[in-house]
Formats: C-alpha cells, sequence, structure tokens
C-alpha cells in the first residue's frame, strides 16, 4: 500500500537524519576500533574489526530497548566517564608496554576493548537514532531503527580501517584518538543525572559539558602517562 505524502515525507526525513547521525557517531567507534586492533597482525586485525563491530551492533540492539530509562539512572553515566577514561589510558600504552600478550590474546583483548567501549559511548547514539526514528509514523520506527543499526556496521569498519591507515603513517593519531575518549568520557560525566542539576546551577553550568571533556581529556593524557611509566619502568618513550 503506497505512503501518504505526509508519510512519505516523514519516513525520507527520518532516514536521512539517521544516515548523519550514523555518519557523525560512527567516527567515534571507528576510532575505537583502530587503537584497540592496531597492534594486531593484519588477518587478526580484521577478524577484531568484525567481531568487535558486530559485538558492537548487538549491543545497541539490546539498548535500543531500554537506552532512554538507562540513561536516567543516576550515577550510570559517570560509572561509564570512569569506564571509558581508563580504556584511553590503556590504548595510550606503547606496543613495549606488554611484550608478554600473545598474538592471540591480543584478538580477543581487542574485542573486548571495542565491545566494552561502544557500550558506554552507544547509549547517546541510540537514543538519537530512536529519537530520529520518532519522527515517522509508528508503524515505520522498527524498520528505520533497524536500518540505522544495520547502516553503522559498513561505516564503523570502513572508518576503523581508514584510522588505522592514518595511526600507522601518523603515531601521533594514537594519542589524539584516545584523548578523544576522554573528551566524550568528560561530557559523559557532566550530563549524568546524579551531577547534571548541580553543574547547571553553577556560574558556568552553560560550559559544563566543554569542561567536562577538559577535565576528561586531561585526565586520560596524565593517566596515561602514569601507566606508561610504570609499565616500562620509567624507561624513555
Amino acid at each position: 500500500m503506497p505512503l501518504e505524502p505526509a508519510a512519505t515525507a516523514a519516513f525520507v526525513g527520518a532516514a536521512a537524519q539517521i544516515v548523519l547521525i550514523d555518519l557523525l557517531l560512527g567516527g567515534d567507534n571507528a576510532v575505537v576500533i583502530a587503537l584497540a586492533s592496531r597492534r594486531l597482525p593484519l588477518a587478526q586485525r580484521r577478524r577484531a574489526i568484525l567481531w568487535g563491530t558486530l559485538g558492537a551492533v548487538g549491543l545497541r540492539i539490546v539498548l535500543t530497548l531500554f537506552a532512554v530509562r538507562l540513561l536516567q539512572l543516576p550515577w550510570l553515566k559517570l560509572l561509564g566517564a570512569v569506564l571509558l577514561a581508563w580504556i584511553g589510558m590503556r590504548l595510550m600504552l606503547p606496543d613495549e608496554a606488554h611484550p608478554e600478550v600473545q598474538a592471540a590474546d591480543r584478538l580477543w583483548v581487542a574485542v573486548r576493548l571495542v565491545i566494552t567501549a561502544d557500550l558506554v559511548m552507544s547509549l547517546d547514539n541510540v537514543v538519537a537514532i530512536a529519537g530520529a526514528a520518532r519522527n515517522a509514523a509508528t508503524a515505520h520506527q522498527g524498520l528505520l531503527v533497524a536500518f540505522g543499526l544495520a547502516l553503522s556496521v559498513p561505516i564503523v569498519v570502513w572508518g576503523s580501517s581508514l584510522v588505522i591507515r592514518l595511526m600507522t603513517r601518523f603515531p601521533w593519531v594514537v594519542a589524539l584518538g584516545a584523548l578523544m575518549l576522554g573528551w566524550i568520557a568528560g561530557g559523559l560525566a557532566a550530563g549524568d543525572p546524579a551531577v547534571e542539576p548541580w553543574l547547571h546551577r553553577q556560574p558556568w553550568g552553560a560550559a559544563a559539558h566543554e569542561i567536562g571533556g577538559g577535565v576528561g581529556v586531561l585526565a586520560v593524557w596524565l593517566g596515561g602517562q602514569a601507566l606508561r611509566l610504570r609499565r616500562t619502568g620509567g624507561a624513555g618513550g
């Protein structure tokens, strides 16, 4: 049965919004996958990208059912922010900081890092996709959400491969990606229902998200340097 013009316009508009959301927000996930899998041999790197992406999409399907309620729980975003900052610190470690890790172990370590980070980062992403889908008719919302989740797979896989090539050519991109996780973690913490009302009552409350991001960047940088010194025994580099 053909759609009414208004329903068609709403469907197309919602689909366009979801494509834009996937393009904008998929970059974060691509960076995480690239950071976590960059040390692997090529064949295992491809497996890590594939399994990490599939695991992340599986999580998003589950999160779609609960994301709005989860985001309203106090302390959850703060906990997620701490976890994400810790992942950023670990990703700043040089390759030689953990020579005891075997290649097979690294594959699953990378997959676990990807899925854990995506679990934290996808809450807002899923809410954004679900929110865009609500602009369409109720009967089409499930289809649009599924479309958004499916579209995120090639975007993340292609994006992570591109980021790995950039990291190979420009090693400083690794630190930049880890600091990006710090920025996301800080903003996530600032939006937690347990602290957000208090933050917005402060004179600087309008910039709470940006201030939180800056604090997150600083925390990841300092924590990463501390871990680097600890793992390398204080040796240079």
